[in-house]
C-alpha cells in the first residue's frame, strides 16, 4: 500500500481498519481508561499511574485488532495520525457521530 499523504484520507482508511464492532467497543474502553487514569494521575498525585496509561490504551486496542479484526494496527506504520484518529474516533463514537458497528461511518 502506499503512503497516505492527506490525514482525511487517514481518516477513512482507519475507520475501514476498524470497522468490527468489539474492535471500537475495545479501543472506547482502553480511551476511556485513559482519560480516568490521567485525571487520577494528575489529581491523586500517584506518578506511577502514568505506567498504566498506554498499557491500557494500547493494550484493548491491540487486542481487538488481534483477536476481532485480525489486522495489523495503523500505528506502527502511522503513529502521530493513529493518536489522533483513536480520540477523534472515541469522540465520535461518545457524541453518536459513529456507531460501534460501522454503520453510521462516513462515506
Amino acid at each position: 500500500m502506499d503512503r497516505i499523504k492527506s490525514y482525511k484520507e487517514f481518516y477513512q482508511f482507519y475507520l475501514t481498519e476498524h470497522s468490527n464492532k468489539t474492535c471500537r467497543t475495545l479501543h472506547f474502553v482502553g480511551t476511556l481508561l485513559v482519560f480516568v487514569l490521567v485525571f487520577l494521575a494528575v489529581f491523586s498525585n500517584r506518578p506511577l499511574l502514568w505506567i498504566l496509561v498506554p498499557v491500557m490504551g494500547y493494550g484493548f486496542a491491540w487486542v481487538g485488532h488481534y483477536f476481532f479484526e485480525k489486522n495489523k494496527p495503523a500505528t506502527f506504520k502511522y503513529p502521530l495520525w493513529s493518536l489522533i484518529s483513536d480520540f477523534k474516533m472515541f469522540f465520535e463514537l461518545l457524541t453518536g457521530q459513529l456507531s460501534f458497528d460501522g454503520s453510521r461511518d462516513r462515506s
